[in-house]
């Protein structure tokens, strides 16, 4: 016999009054990405510690705190890139990073294209009405960061026993 959970499509072991707590530091990483957030930020914003907020979020969303943000960031990146005639630096400060290098080596590692190439190639496509709800078109073009950017460009690199760089998302 199937039971029911009484609260429908919460994660199994997770506290729906935790979920709310999460939801409110993951709105707020999703209306100001170009903030810091640190976890001990977030953990406040959620009101519980900084490690079961670590573990909880990515336990409930599939993906750590920075990652999300990262994703969050690489998103409104691309964005500004295909509609505004912001220079590359202006778009990496207002979406978030304080370095240009770190900003281009992520949108790369993450797009497969520098930021540059990006938007070049996004003006060279023809753009016809195709009556697609934009939510659809932000859903597809979202980044996939299934795995930490390091690990990524050191996979990309032939370095298969991952001793010379630690994992830093």
């Amino acid at each position: 016999m199937l039971s029911l959970s009484k609260h429908e499509g919460v994660p199994p072991g997770q506290d729906p009054r935790l979920l709310r707590r999460l939801l409110r530091a993951k709105d707020r990483m999703d209306a100001e990405p170009y903030e810091a957030w640190p976890v001990t930020r977030l953990a406040r914003v959620s009101g519980v510690s900084p490690a079961h907020f670590a573990r909880s979020f990515k336990q409930a969303f599939g993906a750590p705190p920075h990652r999300y943000l990262l994703t969050r960031r690489v998103e409104r990146a691309t964005a500004l890139l295909r509609e505004t005639e912001l220079s590359v630096t202006e778009i990496a400060l207002e979406a978030g990073w304080t370095s240009l290098g770190t900003f281009g080596r992520t949108f790369r590692d993450v797009v497969g294209e520098s930021p540059g190439e990006f938007r070049a190639r996004e003006r060279a496509l023809p753009h016809a009405a195709t009556g697609t709800p934009p939510c659809f078109l932000t859903a597809a073009r979202r980044p996939d960061l299934k795995m930490a950017v390091s690990e990524k460009r050191r996979r990309a690199g032939g370095d298969r026993d991952g001793a010379s760089q630690m994992e830093v998302l």
